[in-house]
């Protein structure tokens, strides 16, 4: 992971499993990238389930999926909620930044694909285990 390159190269590795139209390379790719209990915290929930809880009486609840198959269930479900309508896409937006050893900082945009024009977009904070695979994925939606 030192070599900036590598880094570069995982990232784009990581956003392309959002948009693998085929659920065969998809969970390849998940199993590929993901250690076996890795685990993805989506840090701060949508406003509507923010308000869901806090009206139940519940602090905001952290939303997190962890192991292949749950990883699975989750980038299925983004590609087919942003992307299989054939109007977005994910794409990395600038260089990954090493932000420790085993821990990469990944600004990703979702574009038009008409237009190119971001619509959104995030940064995950990855942890690597030692083989290279993703062990806890911090997700921020709206941090560009």
């Amino acid at each position: 992971m030192s070599n900036p390159l590598d880094a570069k190269r995982w990232a784009d590795r990581y956003v392309a499993q959002w948009n693998e139209p085929d659920p065969a390379a998809r969970g390849a790719l998940i199993r590929d990238l993901w250690a076996p209990d890795g685990i993805q915290v989506l840090v701060d929930p949508p406003e509507t389930i923010r308000d869901a809880a806090s009206a139940l009486a519940f602090p905001v609840p952290p939303l997190e999926v962890r192991g292949h198959e749950a990883l699975n269930a989750r980038v299925t479900r983004a590609y087919e909620m942003f992307v299989a309508p054939g109007e977005h896409a994910f794409e990395t937006a600038g260089e990954p930044l090493l932000l420790l050893p085993g821990v990469l900082g990944v600004r990703w945009s979702m574009v038009l694909i008409r237009t190119g024009e971001a619509v959104g977009g995030g940064l995950d904070v990855l942890a690597l285990d030692g083989d290279e695979r993703i062990r806890t994925d911090h997700q921020f939606i709206g941090v560009n």
